[in-house]
This record gives C-alpha cells, sequence and structure tokens, in this order.
C-alpha cells in the first residue's frame, strides 16, 4: 500500500473529527453508552473504512466485500458513525442511539444494521467469528480480507488466546487484527486489573506478525495495513497504542467515561474542542 500523501491524511482526519462528534452527540442523546472507547477506536475504523477496505454502502451484502468485526462492541458509536459517513444510513439517525425501536443498539446487530458483519458485545468472541471467516474464505478460494479491533481488557480472555492459537495453526494470513491498547477498562487500569504485558512477545509466540503503531496517526496504520498485507502464511496483529476519549479533553485518559455519556455542561465544551458546537 502506498504512503499516504499529506492532503490525503488531512481528509481521513476531517472524517475521524466527524465520527468523533457523532460519538459524543450520540451517546449524550442517549444519556448512556461507551464514549471513551469509542473516541480511542475513531481513527483505526475510520481509515479501514474510507482508505483500505473494500464495502459497498449501497449494497452491504456484496459478496466480495472486506469484512470488520467489531470485538469490542461496545465501541459501536463509533462504527455507527463511520457507517454513517460512509452512507450505510442516514447522519440523522446516529440520534436515535440506544432508543426504544431504534436500529442503532448499545452494540452492534448484523440483522438490524447494514454494513455490520459480526453481532458483537461478549467480550473475547470477536477473534472467533473473525477467525470463522478467515478460515472460510481461505476454503472457499475468495480474496477478500477479514479485519478485527479487540480492546486490551478484552485480551485477558482465555477464548481469545485459543482464537490466536487457531488462527496461527491454519495459517491465516487473510485476517489482520488491531489491538486497541487504551490502557484502560470498566474496572481500571489493565496493568491493575490483570496485567496483559508483555503483550507483544505474546502475540508473536503465538505465531503472529505483529507490530506496535501510533493508534491515533492515520498514516501510521495505513501503512501498517500494507506491511501486514505482505505477510504470508500467518495471521497479523497491530497494536494500536490510542487514548482512551483521544480527541475530548476531559475524557482522555479518563476512566469515568469507559460508560459514561456527557452532560449538557461538557457536551458543550467537547463539540467546541471537536469544532462541532
Amino acid at each position: 500500500m502506498a504512503k499516504l500523501d499529506k492532503t490525503r491524511i488531512k481528509e481521513l482526519e476531517e472524517i475521524a473529527r466527524k465520527v468523533r462528534i457523532h460519538v459524543v452527540k450520540s451517546t449524550h442523546a442517549a444519556g448512556s453508552g461507551h464514549p471513551g472507547g469509542s473516541l480511542s477506536a475513531t481513527d483505526i475504523i475510520t481509515t479501514l473504512y474510507f482508505e483500505i477496505m473494500k464495502h459497498r454502502p449501497d449494497e452491504p451484502g456484496w459478496k466480495d466485500r472486506d469484512r470488520f468485526v467489531l470485538s469490542k462492541g461496545h465501541g459501536a458509536p463509533a462504527l455507527y458513525g463511520v457507517l454513517a459517513e460512509s452512507g450505510y444510513f442516514p447522519v440523522e439517525e446516529m440520534m436515535t442511539l440506544r432508543k426504544l425501536g431504534s436500529r442503532l443498539q448499545g452494540h452492534p446487530d448484523m440483522l438490524k444494521v447494514p454494513g455490520i458483519d459480526a453481532s458483537t458485545g461478549s467480550l473475547g468472541q470477536g477473534l472467533s467469528i473473525a477467525c470463522g471467516m478467515a478460515l472460510a474464505a481461505k476454503i472457499d478460494r475468495e480474496l477478500h480480507m477479514i479485519y478485527a479491533i479487540l480492546g486490551d481488557g478484552e485480551v485477558q480472555s482465555g477464548q481469545i488466546w485459543e482464537a490466536a492459537m487457531f488462527a496461527s495453526h491454519h495459517k491465516l494470513d487473510n485476517m489482520i487484527v488491531f489491538l486497541d491498547r487504551n490502557q484502560l477498562q470498566i474496572d481500571g487500569s489493565t496493568e491493575d486489573v490483570l496485567s496483559i504485558e508483555p503483550i507483544v512477545s505474546k502475540w508473536r509466540a503465538f505465531g503472529w506478525h505483529t507490530q506496535e503503531i501510533n493508534g491515533h496517526d492515520i498514516g501510521e496504520i495505513a501503512e501498517a495495513v500494507g506491511r501486514a498485507k505482505d505477510i504470508d502464511g500467518k495471521p497479523s496483529v497491530i497494536i494500536a497504542h490510542t487514548i482512551k476519549g483521544k480527541g475530548v479533553t476531559f475524557m482522555e485518559g479518563s476512566l469515568a467515561f469507559h460508560g459514561k455519556a456527557a452532560d449538557d455542561e461538557q457536551l458543550e465544551i467537547a463539540l467546541k474542542e471537536l469544532g462541532g458546537a
């Protein structure tokens, strides 16, 4: 994959800014949700959908599309924002997040929302789903890629490592996984709750091609995917170092906004910072 030029990076950053506004406004309107982890994953999801993945908003079920699994399903507001900006559904629908009767539930539902490839939210299961998709594509000799995003607290789950062994054993080089390493989970720091370090060495020991990047640098994200695509015979994981609540000063690095929406006063502050007042 060619290195992105500055103009293209600026374009993608602008889309990510809009997605962040959707995350903050929709969770505020709902009075609940997970803005912190949504904001930390925004740059990754934006880059995937607007630069890397093959997909058709006007044909969500297109057979040759790349697949995406948001294993950390509580980050759904970011995915919904990207899908809305892509044209899968009207941007205005973002304000129905978590409302009774809305398609946009607190976690992704593939039976309700166009563009969702897997219903997720029970942490630890998304990587297994992605492995199944990748193996099926191999068996059917299909060329589409599988992308997934894991939360760092999520990799404390044993099922993640069963899937990691499975992917390596079956040489699933058509799968690229991002680890959203924002270092916070619902109960505190990942290192205080249950340390996952040395995380890079662990993935390598499980037979994965492993990279570390700044998960908010769109150029780095794209280049890392390009390198991963060149790897044959093993799955790839990209450890993306991120900041919980990225883009909103009072949310950045704050455990409080893991699962709490901004109040009216905080919304006004956040929108001014994001240029969406």
